[in-house]
């Protein structure tokens, strides 16, 4: 079995900070979202991995390499233009041949990843099988119609959903979705849609099973749902003080500060991760805030964010809050200030507050 992972999205919704950066590469507790996903599929037993790539690929090979830091074997595959997610499954067909696949959207995190759905489809033979998670408002996903216990009909955000089962970014498949693929047509959008696929499956006779999961799922291509993985996956952190801590520092709950990392006359409350060679001074960081590597912040306090690699923030009066800081970035103070500043800043960015 092989695995098939989709970084071929521009992600729109989180710009600026896409313009620079792929999103399957944005850190979630100081780990690249990307990396969740790889360490999952090496847990569910499959080792081929195949990445579809487009105008990120350079970040994303330079990122993950040969694979061999998860023990995977990665073959790259590019895709002109991200049209759609059946798209990338035609694009791949040389590499995925015959062989039944994992398809994993390289932007999401699921806690309890993806080796009971693999073992499932392995044990039980569907053409495909979808996972899929109860959500609260199923208008806002693509929403699965069960009938004793198959799929029987796919609708994508529907004004009157016919259950509140939404599609997960993952899909087992056998050989026969290449057919499925080859027969539809471009929607509205433009793209190839993979639920297009799957219906065209149901329609002709193959067998499409769900597997529903009861524990938690983030697609992060939003800046709220970045922020929230970032949250869930802080509560697992176990203490780890390698840095420098100053006398007058203060380290409280659950933190991890990483080697090279310094702490002076600062109060830092977990759940909090400091990344290598980041330089804390005088300053507050709040629960639920991962600061990247070579970050400094000075006179300042941040909670529930998170800032990325190589940037500052100085002298701040106010707290920053709820808010995603690209790489190099420098925020610091002007004049005059609010109460609580939030941010979603590009990177090579400079603020002057006011």
């Amino acid at each position: 079995m092989k695995a098939l992972v989709l970084c071929g999205g521009t992600g729109t919704r989180l710009r600026p900070i896409t313009h620079t950066m792929a999103k399957q590469l944005v850190p979630i507790a100081n780990k690249p979202v990307l990396f969740y996903g790889l360490e999952a599929i090496k847990e569910a037993g499959i080792d081929d991995v195949g990445i579809v790539v487009g105008e990120t690929r350079k970040e994303i090979m330079e990122a993950v390499g040969d694979g061999s830091r998860w023990g995977l074997k990665v073959t790259y595959i590019h895709q002109e233009e991200p049209l759609g997610l059946a798209h990338a499954v035609l694009v791949s067909e040389d590499y995925l041949q015959d062989e039944s696949f994992v398809m994993y959207l390289g932007d999401n995190l699921i806690k309890d990843g993806i080796k009971s759905l693999v073992d499932e489809f392995k044990k039980n033979k569907p053409n495909s099988e979808i996972l899929l998670a109860r959500v609260s408002d199923p208008r806002l996903f693509g929403v699965a119609q069960l009938e004793n216990g198959r799929v029987v009909r796919l609708v994508e955000k529907p004004k009157e959903p016919p259950s509140d089962l939404a599609l997960v970014g993952v899909y087992m498949f056998d050989c026969n979705v290449l057919k499925a693929v080859k027969a539809i047509k471009p929607s509205w959008r433009g793209e190839l849609e993979i639920t297009d696929a799957i219906q065209w499956l149901i329609d002709n006779g193959y067998k499409v099973d769900p597997h529903i999961i009861e524990g938690w799922w983030k697609d992060t291509g939003r800046l709220e749902d970045m922020l929230e993985a970032n949250r869930i996956m802080l509560e697992t952190i176990e203490t780890s003080l390698k840095g420098r801590i100053d006398e007058k520092s203060k380290v409280l709950g659950k933190v991890v500060i990483e080697d090279g990392a310094e702490i002076l006359d600062s109060t830092i409350r977990g759940p909090a991760i400091i990344g290598e060679r980041t330089r804390v001074v005088n300053s507050f960081v709040g629960p639920f805030t991962s600061i990247y590597f070579d970050v400094e912040i000075l006179n300042s306090e941040i909670e529930h964010s998170i800032v990325l690699e190589r940037s500052v923030i100085k002298d701040i009066p106010g707290r920053i809050e709820d808010s995603l800081i690209g790489q190099n970035v420098v925020v610091e103070r002007s004049h005059e200030k609010p109460a609580v500043y939030r941010f979603m800043l590009g990177d090579n960015s400079r603020v002057g507050i006011l």
